[in-house]
């Protein structure tokens, strides 16, 4: 499968989806990145033992997203329904990372046979990533799995299990890749969704239990907590490999108000279920009236680390980019490493110049 594949005019709606830049990064940075996404695991693997319980998915395309530093990568966040992992295939012309992608949504499954696939997400074709569901759906059926891409709203519970309606005939799903940013699956719109997964008639990944265990950001609050890991039995050097590898994460509260805006200038402020950078923002551009509004929700303050740049040539005109650097991630194992360039506080797809771009290692 090939970028060409995709519909020329998605794409072309599209300019900054891709970046002509590439991206350099040291092999001992990506050394770094990888002990540090381990580390993780262990520590969600400690927690999972604690609980008892274990997830129904392992959770495809969990994104590990890093900013590099002289000092070395820190890891801003971890988002469990991390977009953009076919087409930096693609831009890639990796086909070892698509076949790897097949073998992970048939992983998931477990036992039972993949044969059909719902790509759900909320209105699907005005998603800026539209083009990707059209991919995930070419790459399916070439593999002979059957797929749709389709809203919430289009599955239903019956004859004891998942089911998607066209409006023609109903199909049943073995697995729905879930791309919606309902991570609990509590809107109305989900209600099928969230039956399917809860009585597990259907695999849906990634889930609630995944983000929950990943993706919610106090999650990173526990990770830079010394004390918090030592009581959960966290090794001592992984408790170092996440004190360096991660910038200190704190919750926000009204108890610690008046000592937050007096350091707000090195913190960025990050809701806990945010997805995206919505409502996300910089310390030292905070007023006190957004401030107000952070005290009241639910908040992180993380140590701010800016990204690094990339020299980027837009119509004969030199250019310094912002980058962040992505690690796919399946079990613990990165499928592959991309970046993403923009300008100003977050990636947008909107730069001149910017977009997914190729990480080469130097």
């Amino acid at each position: 499968m090939k970028l060409s594949d995709l519909p020329a005019d998605l794409l072309a709606a599209r300019p900054h989806l891709f970046s002509p830049a590439s991206v350099a990064v040291t092999a001992a940075d990506h050394a770094r990145m990888r002990e540090v996404i381990l580390a993780v695991e262990e520590v969600v693997a400690l927690k999972l033992g604690a609980d008892g319980t274990a997830p129904s998915a392992s959770g495809v395309f969990m994104g590990y997203d890093f900013h590099l530093t002289p000092e070395g990568p820190r890891l801003i966040e971890i988002n469990t329904n991390a977009g953009g992992g076919l087409l930096a295939a693609l831009q890639a012309e990796r086909d070892d990372v698509l076949a790897a992608y097949v073998e992970m949504f048939r992983s998931e499954c477990g036992k039972r046979e993949l044969r059909m696939v719902a790509i759900v997400d909320e209105t699907p074709e005005q998603q800026y990533l539209y083009p990707e569901l059209v991919g995930f759906r070419q790459l399916f059926e070439a593999h002979g799995i059957r797929a749709a891409i389709c809203a919430p709203e289009a599955l239903m519970i019956c004859h004891g299990g998942l089911w998607y309606s066209d409006g023609v005939t109903e199909t049943r799903i073995d697995l729905v890749y879930n791309r919606l940013t309902d991570f609990t699956l509590d809107l109305p719109e989900s209600v099928a969704l969230r039956l399917a997964w809860l009585h597990e008639d259907t695999v849906v990944t990634p889930n609630p239990q995944i983000h929950a265990l990943y993706a919610d950001k106090k999650n990173l609050v526990a990770l830079t907590d010394p004390a918090q890991l030592a009581e959960w039995g966290v090794q001592e050097q992984t408790r170092r490999i996440l004190m360096n590898g991660i910038p200190r994460t704190e919750a926000v509260t009204v108890a610690c108000a008046e000592d937050l805006w007096n350091r707000r200038r090195g913190l960025f402020f990050k809701p806990a279920m945010g997805f995206g950078s919505k409502g996300a923002y910089r310390g030292d551009k905070l007023t006190k009236r957004v401030f107000a509004e952070i005290l009241a929700g639910d908040y992180v303050a993380q140590a701010y680390v800016p990204p690094s740049t990339v020299p980027v040539e837009v119509d004969g005109q030199m250019s310094e980019l912002k980058a962040d650097i992505r690690n796919y991630v399946y079990r613990g194992t990165v499928q592959l490493v991309t970046a993403r360039l923009y300008q100003g506080q977050t990636t947008n797809f909107r730069t001149p110049g910017g977009g997914f771009a190729k990480v080469i290692e130097r």
